[in-house]
C-alpha cells in the first residue's frame, strides 16, 4: 500500500498519468475508498473502469454504491455493467430501479447477451417476481445451462417445486448445479423424502458427481427423516472425496448423527472439526445433547463455547432452555432466560417463550406459565398455547387447558389434535359433558383426525407407511408378515399366561 502511495506521489510530481493502473492495483489489494477517490479525479472514466469499481463494491456487498456509480454514467453501460447492475438491484430488492434498468437494457445493443439476460432473469427471480422472470426466460433466444439453473432456483426459492421439477425435466443437459438446486429446493421446502429421492436419482444417472454443496444440501433430509444408513454412505463418500475440509459438510454430518440419535458419533465429528468450529457447530452439539437428555453436558459445553469467545445467538438459547426442560431444571432455566437480553443483547423470541412455557408447564407451574404468556411482548402462537395445553394434559388441569384450547381453536380451527387433547383432559377429570360438547363441535365442523404415517429406511430406500393403508406395492407380503408376528406374540402371551397361572396353583 505504501509502495502504491509512493508511485502515486511520483506520478503527480512528474506529470505522469498512471491513474488507471493505480486504480486497478488498489482494487486488487483492495482499498476501494482510495481507488474511488482517484476515480473521481478522472474527467471521463471509461466503462471498463466503471465496471471494475462496481464489481469491487458488489463483491464487498456495497450494492448501493454500484447504483450510485451508474447514475453518474454519461454513456450507455455495456453488457458487463448491466450484469452488475441487475445483481445490485436483486440484492437491494429494488423493484423500481430494476425495471428502469431493464427498460434501458432492452433498448441497448447488448440485450441479446445471454449472460446479461440471465442476470436480468436472476434479478426478477430473487425479488420474487416469478412471472416476470418466466417471461424473460421464455423470450430468450439462447439459453445456457446456467439460465435453466437460475430459473429452477427461482421456483425453488418461491416454494413452487412443481414448476421447478417440470423445468428440470425439460433441460437439454444438466450439471451438478442443476441437481443440487433441486435437492436443495426440496430440502428447504421441507420435502425431505423427495430431496433424498432426487439425490439417489442423481447417483443413478451419473451425469454429474455430487460436490460439497450437494452433500451439504442432502444431509438435512437425512437428518429430518432419520435416514441413518443413507447418511452414513454420504459421509463415506464425503470423506473419500476430501469434502470434510468443508465446514458446511461436517456441520451437516454432525447434525445428521445428532438427529438420528447417534450422540457419541456426533460428538466424535464435533471433536474432529476442532478449531474450525463455528457457531453452527456449537449450536448443533448443544441442541443434540439437550434433546437427548444430556442436560448438564449441554450447559458445560455452553461454558466452553464462551471460553473460546464464540458469541451465542438466539438458537443457542433455544438449545439451553431445551436442556433445562428435559432436565427439569426450572431455576436454571429461569436464570438463562432472564440473562439473554442484559448479558448477551438477545431479546427473547417466540421460540424462547415457548421453551419457558414448556419448562414451567412440565414442572407443574401452570399459573406462572400462563402469566408468562400474558406478559409476552408479542402475540402468542399455536406452539406457545400448544405447550401449555400439553402441560395441562400431563397434570390434568382443566382450568388452564380451556384457556389454551380456546386460543388454539381460534388460531388453528382445522387441527383435530387440540380437540382430542382437551377431550382427554375432560375425560380424565370425569367431565363427560365437556367430552360430548367437543365431539359435537368436531362432528359439526367436519373435523377428523388425520391418519398418521411413518418412514422406514430399508436397504438404502425410504418406505412410507400410513395407518390402515394398503397402497404399498408389497402390501400382501407386509400384512402376511404382520399376521405371523401377531400370532407369535399371541402365542407367547398365552404361554406366559398359562405359566403364570400354573405358578399360582403351585404356590
Amino acid at each position: 500500500m505504501n509502495h502504491l502511495k509512493q508511485i502515486h506521489a511520483y506520478t503527480l510530481r512528474n506529470g505522469i498519468d498512471y491513474t488507471n493502473n493505480l486504480i486497478l492495483k488498489l482494487l486488487e489489494i483492495p482499498d476501494i475508498p482510495y481507488a474511488h477517490k482517484l476515480f473521481d479525479l478522472i474527467p471521463k472514466p471509461t466503462v471498463f473502469l466503471y465496471n471494475k469499481l462496481m464489481k469491487a463494491y458488489s463483491s464487498h456487498g456495497q450494492h448501493s454504491q454500484c447504483l450510485s456509480l451508474y447514475s453518474r454514467m454519461c454513456f450507455l453501460p455495456n453488457e458487463h455493467s448491466f450484469t452488475l447492475l441487475f445483481s445490485a438491484c436483486a440484492s437491494l430488492s429494488s423493484h423500481h430501479l430494476g425495471e428502469m434498468i431493464h427498460s434501458r437494457f432492452v433498448k441497448s445493443v447488448f440485450s441479446l447477451d445471454v449472460f446479461a439476460e440471465t442476470a436480468l432473469l436472476d434479478m426478477y427471480a430473487k425479488m420474487g417476481m416469478m412471472a416476470s422472470a418466466r417471461q424473460q426466460f421464455d423470450e430468450m433466444r439462447v439459453r445456457e445451462i446456467v439460465t435453466w439453473n437460475v430459473m429452477i432456483a427461482g421456483y425453488a426459492r418461491s416454494g413452487d417445486m412443481e414448476r421447478a421439477v417440470d423445468l428440470f425435466g425439460l433441460m437439454p443437459e444438466r450439471n451438478v448445479v442443476s441437481w443440487t438446486t433441486m435437492i436443495s429446493g426440496y430440502s428447504q421446502n421441507g420435502q425431505y423424502a423427495k430431496a433424498l429421492e432426487m439425490f439417489m436419482h442423481m447417483e443413478k444417472e451419473r451425469d454429474a458427481k455430487p460436490n460439497e454443496v450437494t452433500i451439504a444440501s442432502v444431509l438435512p433430509a437425512c437428518a429430518n427423516l432419520g435416514a441413518l444408513n443413507i447418511g452414513e454412505k454420504i459421509e463415506e463418500y464425503a470423506r473419500r472425496r476430501g469434502f470434510f475440509k468443508d465446514l458446511h459438510v461436517t456441520n451437516g454430518i454432525l447434525e445428521m448423527y445428532a438427529r438420528c440419535g447417534k450422540i457419541d458419533i456426533a460428538k466424535q465429528v464435533f471433536d474432529e472439526i476442532g478449531s474450525r468450529r463455528n457457531l453452527c457447530s456449537w449450536n448443533s452439539m448443544i441442541m443434540a445433547l439437550a434433546v437427548h437428555g444430556k442436560c448438564k453436558e449441554a450447559l458445560v459445553l455452553f461454558e466452553k463455547m464462551l471460553a473460546v469467545e464464540i458469541r451465542p445467538d438466539d438458537v443457542t438459547f433455544v438449545g439451553l432452555l431445551l436442556s433445562c426442560t428435559h432436565g427439569g431444571m426450572v431455576t436454571k432455566g429461569r436464570h438463562i432466560f432472564q440473562s439473554m437480553e442484559p448479558n448477551f443483547g438477545i431479546a427473547p423470541k417466540l421460540e424462547h417463550y415457548g421453551c419457558m412455557v414448556d419448562l414451567l408447564g412440565r414442572a407443574g407451574e401452570l399459573e406462572e406459565a400462563y402469566e408468562l404468556i400474558q406478559e409476552m411482548p408479542m402475540k402468542p402462537d399455536n406452539v406457545i398455547w400448544g405447550a401449555l395445553l400439553g402441560a395441562c394434559s400431563f397434570h390434568g388441569n382443566v382450568k388452564f387447558a380451556e384457556k389454551a384450547a380456546e386460543s388454539l381453536f381460534r388460531l388453528e380451527p382445522w387441527n383435530p389434535a387440540n380437540y382430542v387433547i382437551l377431550s382427554n383432559i375432560y375425560a380424565s377429570a370425569g367431565e363427560w359433558g365437556g367430552v360430548a360438547r367437543l365431539r359435537k363441535v368436531m362432528k359439526g365442523g367436519k373435523i377428523s383426525k388425520a391418519a398418521g404415517y411413518s418412514f422406514i429406511e430399508e436397504r438404502g430406500q425410504l418406505q412410507k407407511f400410513i395407518v390402515a393403508d394398503k397402497s404399498h406395492p408389497r402390501n400382501d407380503e407386509i400384512y402376511a408378515l404382520l399376521d405371523d408376528f401377531y400370532d407369535e406374540v399371541k402365542l407367547y402371551r398365552d404361554v406366559n399366561y398359562f405359566l403364570t397361572k400354573l405358578e399360582e396353583i403351585q404356590f
